[in-house]
């Protein structure tokens, strides 16, 4: 309760009346000021404004004074490839065109300037071409079979769901508009990774998105600029890979659970017990490793009682932590990072793991014709590789497989199982999410219990369902 004189207040900061320097300005103000919000944002200036940032965020790096500065960039016609370094950024937030909910135009697609005059450019072109000519194609048929199958199936529904297997033969070249709001200190950092990517198409995105922003921000984007050890660091690593023993045949198991402490369950009920209690961590450990498995389950239980639909995970779910060696294919990969708060380490984009074929396609009869232009890029991208590995993978279509090493927590994984095991997800990336439950399960069944997924859900059953599964050549 507050005291006379000192009623509570809670209002905006109208960022149609101040810009985003001058609110981070009278944030950062309070700290040594006596006066409201709204009274040190009516005494600045601009030129006070820059003076600030000048002085705290470049002279002495207060850079989180930085974090109060939110800018929202649109990004239209970039290609999808080029997105995921923009998503790599796990503060910053996007709202992007959906392969699933759109049919994408045939002629939009990123020519990278690294082909300019290069006799690869046609070979290129003709693969793109051909990969969206199918995709156009089927669309329709696939529809007709869905309605036939389903007779009892909403419009909407039944589009979506054919282009749900349809869009497998999506370039990552295809041309997507992404919506992105950050902090100045988030951009910043994102600006840099793009201003030193390997592709020419990012780093010119780069060059824009920097342009943009000073006009909002100028003072906290003025040095922004190119991070020689991004590259230094991605050459030794691609330089390192000589140094390694040959390498054993790939497996191409869809989820390998690597890493996990086998006392996970009882440092996660050590963390509730410490949260509302006074004794040292090591007692209330002790204390755990003193109950039974009956114990243990009451206590799980009960702290779990009342957990609506909608409640995340309580934080001392962050002890259990998981590392997985996941292979999903790049359509799946593309809903998948979207969960950035898990460690996520793709390897690059390539067509040399083979690519998933979906059941529909099979059933309206274009299962050779889909085969044919899934190899056609495939041999493709391989001639490409040769001369420019990160160019080639514009070429790689959806269906194309990929591997991601993550790292997450309990909580992470419980958001990303509950989301992405119902049936409104894709099969596909709903194929990962109960593989990895089902993994944790394994190992950690009370754990386990507390991430709500549907019943009954059979990894191997949706697979049969959904695609025709092989090895790659």
């Amino acid at each position: 309760m507050s005291g006379e004189g000192k009623a509570r207040a809670i209002y905006l900061l109208d960022p149609k009346a101040y810009g985003p320097e001058t609110i981070a300005v009278t944030f950062a103000k309070t700290s040594r000021s006596p006066l409201s919000f709204q009274q040190i944002a009516d005494e600045l200036t601009a030129a006070a404004t820059a003076q600030f940032h000048e002085k705290w965020v470049v002279g002495y790096g207060h850079a989180s004074v930085a974090e109060h500065a939110v800018l929202h960039l649109a990004f239209e016609n970039v290609s999808r490839l080029a997105v995921e370094c923009l998503q790599s950024n796990r503060l910053a937030s996007f709202t992007e065109k959906s392969t699933r909910y759109q049919q994408w135009d045939s002629d939009g697609f990123c020519c990278p300037a690294e082909l300019d005059g290069e006799p690869l450019l046609e070979a290129y072109q003709t693969t793109i071409a051909r990969l969206f000519k199918l995709y156009a194609a089927l669309i329709q048929p696939a529809i007709a079979h869905l309605e036939q199958e389903n007779p009892g199936m909403e419009g909407r529904k039944l589009r979506s769901t054919a282009i749900d297997s349809v869009r497998y033969l999506l370039p990552s070249a295809a041309l997507a508009n992404v919506g992105m709001t950050a902090n100045a200190r988030v951009l910043a950092h994102a600006l840099r990774k793009m201003l030193s990517h390997p592709l020419h198409e990012v780093r010119s995105m780069g060059d824009e998105a920097l342009r943009v922003a000073r006009e909002e921000a100028p003072t906290l984007v003025r040095y922004v600029e190119q991070v020689p050890f991004m590259e230094t660091s991605r050459a030794f690593q691609r330089t390192s890979v000589g140094e390694m023993d040959p390498l054993p045949a790939t497996s191409l198991e869809r989820v390998a659970l690597l890493q996990y402490d086998p006392d996970a369950e009882d440092s996660v009920l050590a963390a509730m017990l410490f949260a509302q209690h006074r004794e040292s961590a090591s007692a209330i450990q002790n204390h755990v490793q003193r109950l039974n498995q009956q114990e243990k389950r009451a206590l799980f239980a009960g702290w779990m009682n009342g957990r609506g639909a909608h409640d995340a995970l309580p934080r001392e779910t962050e002890m259990a932590v998981y590392t997985f060696d996941l292979v999903m294919d790049q359509g799946a990969y593309y809903e998948f990072k979207r969960h950035r708060m898990m460690t996520q380490i793709p390897q690059p984009l390539t067509a040399n793991l083979g690519y998933e074929v979906p059941l529909l396609i099979e059933a309206i009869g274009a299962g050779d014709r889909y085969r044919r232009a899934m190899d056609h890029a495939g041999d493709a991208y391989r001639r490409l590789e040769r001369r420019n590995p990160h160019v080639a993978a514009y070429l790689v279509p959806n269906g194309y497989r990929r591997r991601v090493l993550i790292r997450t927590n309990l909580r992470q994984l419980a958001h990303f199982c509950e989301l992405r095991s119902t049936e409104k997800a894709h099969y596909a990336i709903r194929e990962i999410s109960i593989r990895m439950f089902e993994a944790v399960r394994q190992v950690h069944p009370s754990l386990a219990a507390m991430i709500r997924v549907p019943e009954a859900l059979d990894a191997e059953e949706l697979v049969s369902a959904s695609f025709v599964r092989s090895r790659p050549d």
